[in-house]
């Protein structure tokens, strides 16, 4: 099973609109969509979902106003500064809560409680090209990592299930915790750039993280027309290191109209320049060539 990660150092670079071309660049192809802390590569790909999952991540202190004495035991131990007094009254802040219990340990009421946090849900369905797995996690739950495993193995499932030999993994920006958990696993890489100082420095962060997992890498360097000097320092760097530039992707309003449509560049103009380019760089790391074309 071909699994192919996508992903970019920091927000904003064109990483999911290249994934959604992706996907509909192929036929009976799974979609896993692991930036689940802000997922939208549904907006463009509009899948039906057949399946609605609960994803518990985690558990909050609760207070149970009739026993509490508003001592503030609980306020001292507390490490996150979840708890306060506000107006004479303990108060424990959600979303500040990690749920490590030990205020439920320390209250001598017995007043707090831990309450289950399961808002978050993971779906799958099909979209006109196959199968598609995605998630929302609830603002102020946590184990995004957590969740992004849970899509990533439901992925692997439906992939099996259907016979499908190709997963692309819409990951998330960044290095943390969800990035580590989209890139286990995976064959190959594919890290979107844009051509700014910040672009420059966070691609090689996350170029190093995927470094360390021996995954096979590619760079694509998207709106590479909007600062050559900084395209050229990203390509040559890469020739230092030996990571091939699978192909550079112009700056192209239509790429905003596509979403706008909720297509993909692929669907909305199959003929442009763009889509050409979009076409060459996938058939290069599908049949997993290496390019000295930078």
């Amino acid at each position: 099973m071909n699994e192919i990660a996508v992903l970019s150092g920091k927000g904003g670079t064109g990483k999911t609109c290249l994934s959604a071309a992706f996907a509909t660049l192929c036929s009976n192809v799974v979609v896993a969509d692991c930036d689940v802390d802000a997922a939208n590569l549904y907006l463009i790909l509009q899948p039906e979902n057949d399946t609605e999952a609960v994803f518990v991540s985690g558990q909050k202190a609760v207070i149970n106003r009739e026993t509490c004495t508003d001592c503030g035991v609980c306020i001292s131990y507390c490490r996150f500064d979840a708890i306060s007094n506000i107006n004479g009254t303990v108060e424990i802040l959600e979303t500040s809560c990690d749920g490590c219990m030990l205020c439920m340990r320390v209250c001598p009421e017995n007043a707090i409680t831990m309450a289950i946090s399961d808002k978050s849900r993971w779906y799958s369905g099909t979209f006109r090209n196959g199968n598609m797995v995605h998630a929302r996690l609830e603002p102020g739950e946590e184990n995004s990592g957590k969740l992004v495993s849970v899509v990533r193995k439901a992925a692997r499932e439906l992939a099996k299930k259907t016979g499908a030999e190709t997963i692309i993994i819409d990951g998330p920006p960044g290095t943390g915790c969800p990035a580590i958990s989209s890139l286990t696993g995976a064959k190959k890489t594919i890290i979107v750039a844009e051509p700014t100082a910040s672009g420059f420095h966070d691609m090689k962060r996350i170029i190093e993280l995927a470094g360390n997992f021996g995954i096979k890498t590619y760079v694509v360097i998207n709106k590479y027309d909007l600062n050559r000097d900084v395209t050229n320092q990203i390509a040559d760097w890469c020739r230092e290191n030996h990571l091939p530039v699978a192909g550079n992707i112009a700056f192209d309003p239509e790429m905003v109209e596509a979403m706008l449509q909720c297509k993909s560049i692929i669907e909305l103009n199959p003929a442009s320049d763009l889509s050409r380019e979009i076409i060459t760089i996938w058939n290069k790391i599908e049949k997993d060539e290496q390019t000295t074309d930078y």
